[in-house]
């Protein structure tokens, strides 16, 4: 009897343990799953090495998917954009803890339109101008460089709706996107100069067909995030191993700073939730021009709702003031 319930107590501290001792790290979508998988694998060994967790990668077809797979325990530490991260932070209990940084000492990257290097349009003033004969490429929805900011920037403050305006419009990732520019199957898409390099390095024959017509203000490097109930020493081990990784003057830290340049990216520093104000502000004030240029809405209505925004705005900037 006793032994039993030993086997069956085992059996269930077993399961508890092996979810304990493993870590799901969540890859965005930003293109495919085999480039992605290549670059991302040996900085994923190396923290399997020094961690003691076993580390495996989860890949989804959106960004969603992995915003998702945090909500559900599926993925416990995840890289991301800023408005994925923000998305997974108010909707799947994630928490920022670390922020990538570039190899060519960038404190971030900038967004992109991008057409053919033989198309006519050469300005984003030539695409506003002749949108209805321009199959355009979408970001991911939750995508910060493919959707938020070339969606206040470019066509919010220009009360201009993407879904509506061009020929046609459909969503893509930033891989997926750049290659049907190159391939003339769409004429103008959403981009970052993060996966531009990339495809400079990896494709040039692809890249050489690709010009840029729009480049955004500064977007803040990459946030890493991780679901804020994990138990405290995974988080210290976790975080511990991105602030040191590449870091080390010999061979080792030599080759860990190869892997996250082939990423792009230079050393990781520390972060928090703070990072992502500049997104909830960039996407609050597109909600607000919006509700401005809603002419069915009563002034009433909308004086009242321009106040909520205008309260949620100032909140942020006190919380970027105090984290100063």
């Amino acid at each position: 009897m006793l032994r039993k319930f030993l086997i069956a107590a085992l059996a269930t501290l077993g399961c508890t343990l092996s979810y304990a001792q493993e870590i799901n790290f969540g890859i965005i979508s930003t293109e495919a799953a085999a480039n992605l998988k290549a670059d991302w694998q040996p900085i994923l060994d190396d923290m399997e090495k020094k961690t003691g967790y076993k580390v495996k990668a989860y890949f989804a077809s959106d960004y969603a998917g992995i915003i998702e797979a945090m909500r559900f325990k599926k993925v416990d530490v995840a890289w991301m954009g800023n408005k994925s991260a923000m998305e997974a932070v108010d909707r799947a209990g994630g928490e920022v803890f670390a922020q990538t940084t570039y190899a060519d000492g960038s404190p971030g990257y900038w967004s992109l339109l991008i057409t053919h290097i033989d198309s006519p349009y050469k300005t984003l003033d030539d695409v506003l101008k002749n949108a209805k004969n321009i199959n355009f490429g979408l970001g991911d929805p939750n995508s910060t460089s493919g959707t938020a900011v070339p969606g206040y920037y470019v066509f919010a403050l220009n009360k201009v709706d993407p879904k509506t305006a061009f020929k046609t419009a459909r969503s893509a990732n930033h891989e997926a996107n750049l290659m049907a520019v190159a391939s003339k199957q769409v004429d103008v898409a959403t981009n970052n100069t993060e996966v531009l390099d990339k495809v400079e390095k990896r494709s040039p024959e692809i890249a050489k067909n690709i010009r840029v017509i729009w480049k955004s203000p500064l977007i803040p490097a990459d946030p890493m995030v991780w679901r804020a109930d994990l138990n405290a020493d995974m988080k210290k081990k976790v975080k511990e191993f991105f602030l040191s990784y590449g870091t080390a003057t010999n061979d080792q830290g030599k080759l860990e700073m190869a892997r996250l340049n082939k990423l792009t990216y230079g050393l990781f520093k520390n972060s928090s939730n703070t990072q992502l104000v500049p997104i909830r502000q960039l996407e609050l004030a597109k909600e607000k021009l919006k509700i401005e240029a809603d002419a069915n809405l009563a002034a009433a209505d909308k004086e009242a709702r321009i106040a909520e925004i205008d309260k949620k705005l100032a909140a942020l900037n006190t919380s970027l003031a105090s984290a100063k």
